[in-house]
């Protein structure tokens, strides 16, 4: 399916925001993910479902100034 991820187009097979979050390498911590502007807590990550255009936020914590 495709989803928007930080407005990007982009194919997942993935059928929830763990599972994106695994394709995507994503880090275990520093990680936010919102789904149709809605932030979703990493612990509900594997019981929130994705759908065909999606939009998901990723927001990666950074160190410095």
């Amino acid at each position: 399916m495709i989803v928007k991820i930080n407005r990007k187009p982009t194919e997942t097979s993935a059928s929830n925001l763990e599972e994106l979050a695994g394709e995507l390498s994503l880090p275990n911590a520093g990680v936010a993910m919102a789904l149709n502007s809605k932030m979703v807590q990493r612990s509900d990550w594997a019981d929130t479902p994705l759908s065909e255009d999606a939009e998901i936020i990723i927001i990666k914590a950074a160190c410095g100034g």
